[in-house]
């Protein structure tokens, strides 16, 4: 998931001191105080000091949704107890509007407003507050008393209409042994209180924090100091054991990125969830200008952790090259209570993923038959995807039914959209130009402070490249024409061909060989399906309950555990699984055989034109 538009750190610009004679005129500002150290029945009580208002009413809101989630999530619906007072401390007249609003009379008289906010942590996996469906989880809060904080602002601040370029000063009262992590310069030394101002609201809630424990890395790319906060419920992990694949990464990013060098300072908030009934389900990341939020379950391997990381926030990290840098007026002047979506979805996700895939081709993570496999799985996943819809009407109406449920191929078909776009720039200048060089060339034309109009883009993509490009625009892109993607690799000498790739003991593709009896919990493997490699080798048959795996039991409380756990396998590692068949118990033990899986995917076979795919992969 996704965010935003470079802003100076040097958030500092606005202070706050005492009057110091009775000619100095009033500083116009929001002054919101969070308090994190008295929380009460799980929710945290939020003061804001609204500024001056010369109406007789005025309209607070709390976002229904923020850039990079392309969702209406509502925030209004984890707010309860909304008061507001005039400067005695006389309550004024609330209405509340609708679930994200509430109108205030008497608004001259307007000194502050109170509420009470609930983290949505505590609701994902069932609904709650009135709605099914959960916030994804890097967009979401946390309240966890005296242990754990998951600040993303726009949950827990709002904003008064007509007041959005107003500045903030933000106040978050906190337990000494809790250390506050984001992106943002605290102006206050004590131990227990935090302050920091911002120019406006927008750039407030790109400012995301995590108060826990202090567990925390810092190391410098260039000129760019990273800031790595891990939250560990059970301490499995820490900010070291993450560091240095992370350090590594990012090393490469600011390589491939070159001149997208324009924030100093990036925080990594790392949430790692227990996985019990209330905490965070939604896996991910989501983007801001100078931090990622990140949530991932704590019991998958380092390993795995570390791969996951690497794509996730790497996907997050070049977001600074859009929508942060190159973006439309929808993204500019981001309306959160009435949201205006972009047409250019294919952009901002697609091209993102897509450098998040090239980079590690291009940098040496990877090699190229790995990215070739990363590919072709798009390939598949678009596939099943409605590939004739138009991507910019789907961006355009992605908040809205059929739309919406389309908004995963942004992932998929908006990755190997800018992907071709890269091979055709790559084959018109004879490997010199590619996809980043039209990205550093919107970038010098717009940058972060000036938006293009969504219906001017394509003209401008085709005159700072080639007719070709706007050709595939409009017919691939605002068209509805299925994109032949053998066309665009044959253009790099690359072919379809049959490729062996790992799979997962207890997964078949999307398909489980196993279940779960719902009266015992216990796992059960499938009776009828095709047994693979590893359970033929381990002596496993259909119909087998599946009780322990070296030692450690596993049933539909832990299942999660079990297969995201077995990727981290390999071949000739001893095993004994414990089973029930035929209602007895009994051990096998055995050496694993991870199982095989063939796809359909690509390889290099034309060396007449090696010398163009590899500066289109390594260039």
């Amino acid at each position: 998931m996704s965010k935003k538009i470079i802003l100076s750190l040097a958030v500092a610009t606005f202070f706050w001191s005492c009057k110091t004679a009775q000619t100095t005129p009033k500083i116009d500002v929001v002054d919101v105080s969070i308090d994190l150290v008295n929380v009460k029945d799980d929710k945290v009580m939020v003061s804001i000091i609204a500024p001056s208002f010369t109406s007789e009413t005025a309209t607070f809101h709390i976002p229904k949704t923020v850039p990079g989630t392309y969702s209406e999530d509502d925030y209004g619906r984890f707010i309860e107890n909304f008061k507001a007072f005039d400067t005695k401390g006389n309550g004024l007249r609330v209405t509340k509007i609708d679930e994200n609003s509430y109108s205030i009379s008497d608004a001259t008289k307007l000194s502050k407003v109170t509420y009470l906010v609930n983290d949505t942590y505590d609701t994902e996996g069932g609904g709650g507050f009135g709605k099914s469906e959960d916030v994804f989880s890097p967009a979401g809060t946390n309240i966890k008393a005296g242990e754990n904080f998951m600040l993303n602002t726009h949950g827990f601040v709002g904003y008064f209409a007509g007041k959005t370029e107003t500045p903030y000063k933000m106040t978050v009262t906190h337990p000494a042994n809790l250390l506050g992590v984001s992106a943002m310069v605290d102006l206050d030394n004590s131990d227990t209180k935090d302050v920091f101002n911002s120019s406006k609201y927008a750039t407030l809630v790109e400012m995301p924090l995590m108060y826990s424990k202090p567990d925390f890395t810092s190391f410098m790319v260039d000129d760019m100091e990273i800031i790595i906060s891990v939250y560990s419920p059970t301490g499995k992990y820490t900010a070291k054991d993450i560091t240095p694949n992370m350090e590594t990464m990012m090393r490469a990013q600011k390589n491939f990125l070159g001149a997208f060098n324009s924030t100093k300072k990036y925080a990594i908030l790392l949430y790692l969830s227990d996985m019990q009934a209330k905490d965070a389900k939604g896996f991910g990341a989501l983007e801001h200008p100078t931090s990622t939020t990140v949530v991932m379950p704590e019991m998958m391997g380092l390993e795995m952790l570390q791969e996951q990381l690497k794509d996730v926030v790497s996907h997050e990290f070049f977001h600074i090259v859009t929508p942060l840098t190159v973006h439309s007026n929808e993204i500019q002047y981001f309306d959160f209570n009435n949201p205006q979506m972009s047409e250019h979805l294919w952009m901002y996700e697609g091209v993102t993923e897509y450098f998040a895939n090239l980079f590690q081709v291009n940098q040496g993570l990877i090699d190229e038959t790995e990215f070739f496999e990363r590919m072709a799985q798009k390939i598949a996943q678009a596939s099943e995807m409605n590939d004739k819809m138009s991507f910019t009407k789907m961006s355009k109406n992605v908040l809205n039914a059929p739309y919406k449920d389309q908004y995963v191929n942004v992932y998929q078909k908006g990755a190997l959209i800018a992907m071709c776009l890269d091979i055709i720039i790559r084959e018109e200048s004879n490997g010199q130009k590619g996809i980043l060089t039209l990205m550093q060339d919107l970038s010098n034309e717009y940058g972060s402070k000036k938006a293009f109009k969504d219906d001017e883009l394509f003209a401008k993509i085709t005159e700072l490249t080639y007719p070709s490009v706007g050709e595939f625009l409009k017919t691939y892109v605002a068209g509805e024409t299925p994109i032949p993607y053998a066309d665009y690799f044959a253009k790099m000498g690359v072919t379809e061909a049959k490729i062996e790739v790992a799979g997962n003991p207890f997964l078949k593709g999307q398909t489980p060989y196993i279940t779960v009896d719902p009266t015992t919990k216990e796992i059960m493997i499938l009776p009828s399906i095709e047994l693979n490699e590893f359970m033929t080798s381990m002596g496993l048959k259909n119909g087998d309950k599946i009780l322990a795996v070296n030692g450690t039991n596993y049933n539909l409380d832990n299942i999660y555990d079990l297969v995201l756990g077995s990727a981290n396998w390999k071949d000739g590692e001893a095993m004994t699984v414990k089973i029930k068949r035929d209602g007895k118990e009994q051990v096998l033990k055995g050496k694993i055989k991870m199982p095989k899986e063939v796809r359909e995917g690509y390889q290099s076979t034309n060396e007449a034109k090696k010398a163009i795919k590899e500066a289109w992969l390594k260039g």
